[in-house]
């Protein structure tokens, strides 16, 4: 049996819980491809899968041990199963992560995340931070020759979330005023991009000054600490205005995100990290003519323009660091130490 090096989470804990294995390497199955993988980036749910995430994570079951993360994956087409088509090896692929049925009426319609069989490729499948992955074809995406492999893996879950907060969700539009909560994070790094690139203007939330920073240094015009109510600074910055979109992944925030905003703005989401129960008066909502979308992850369609547009050199991923595979446990502390902004890389 053929094997590979693989870094597996074997039980709840720090990253000593982490070791690089030798594991079977994956078999291709008719419809998919063997990936030879480059780089793999880190996510909040591969620091979840070790630690546990702060609340249950609708709508899945409680992870398995022993368990190989890692959706955000760069490579080659190492090899092809006996019905694929449209694919060689040796091709250069990202991978989308989204898995549905494909025949529902929201697969239909292009809406992947929407399906009630949805589920996400190294989160609920056998992940990236490995040698090699079995991948359906169907979800590979060809990259751009002039785009390296750790760029690449900076972009699946971060742009194609941050595109449908920011573009779909949320109709940014060019001067509106964005605010973006967790501006460090691989999604608010990518939704503060995606959002001056159309156009608008951004204020970046962030729990660290370090952090508050570099968004600065990024092209934000404004930032807020996030470990104190912030609405009164955002009003005071938008001349007491408030901003058209606030993007929030922390879930806790969402009474001051919605006092954020001005008349008729929006709070898109994608996460509760903080918290997944808020509290706050409806009244504040309706009676401005405010609204929430939900927002959990880009569809295909979105995948693949958030892909083109950082090939073309429209969109920037930001790395904050990269790390071998025998260096895992060293990513995982540097993601614990919420110090990092933009993505945490992992090259094989």
């Amino acid at each position: 049996m053929a094997t590979m090096r693989a870094a597996v989470v074997h039980a709840r804990g720090g990253p000593e819980v982490i070791s690089v294995d030798e594991v079977p390497r994956p078999e291709v199955g008719p419809d998919e491809a063997l990936v030879r993988v480059r780089a793999c980036a880190l996510n909040r749910m591969d620091i979840w899968a070790r630690t546990g995430p702060p609340q249950p994570v609708f709508p899945w079951k409680e992870i398995e041990y022993p368990v190989i993360t890692g959706g955000d994956i760069a490579g080659e087409v190492e090899a092809i199963g006996s019905e694929v088509s449209g694919v060689k090896v040796g091709d250069r692929v990202t991978i989308y992560g989204g898995l549905s049925c494909g025949t529902c009426e929201f697969c239909r319609r292009g809406e992947n995340s929407m399906c009630p069989h949805y589920h996400i490729f190294g989160e609920h499948t056998q992940g990236g931070f490995a040698e090699y992955v079995s991948v359906p074809a169907a979800n590979l995406e060809p990259l751009a020759d002039s785009l390296d492999f750790v760029r690449a893996a900076a972009i699946p879950a971060g742009f194609g979330t941050a595109w449908r907060l920011v573009e779909t969700a949320g109709q940014v539009t060019a001067g509106d005023l964005v605010l973006v909560l967790a501006a460090g994070g691989g999604v608010g790094v990518a939704a503060m991009e995606i959002a001056r690139c159309a156009g608008a203007r951004v204020y970046a939330g962030a729990s660290t000054e370090g952090k508050r920073e570099k968004a600065l240094a990024w092209g934000a015009v404004g930032a807020v600490d996030t470990t104190q109510p912030f609405s009164k600074q955002v009003l005071e910055m938008t001349n007491g205005r408030g901003v058209d979109i606030v993007v929030d992944s922390l879930g806790a925030t969402w009474p001051e995100s919605i006092r954020s905003l001005a008349p008729g703005g929006r709070l898109v989401c994608c996460g509760a990290t903080l918290d997944n129960k808020p509290v706050f008066d409806i009244r504040e909502l309706y009676q401005r003519h405010r609204s929430i979308r939900g927002a959990p992850m880009g569809n295909r369609s979105e995948f693949n323009r958030v892909v083109r547009m950082v090939g073309q050199g429209l969109l920037n991923p930001v790395v904050d660091s990269v790390f071998t595979l025998d260096q895992i446990r060293d990513a995982h502390r540097r993601a614990d130490s919420r110090e990092s902004f933009g993505k945490i890389v992992v090259t094989m």
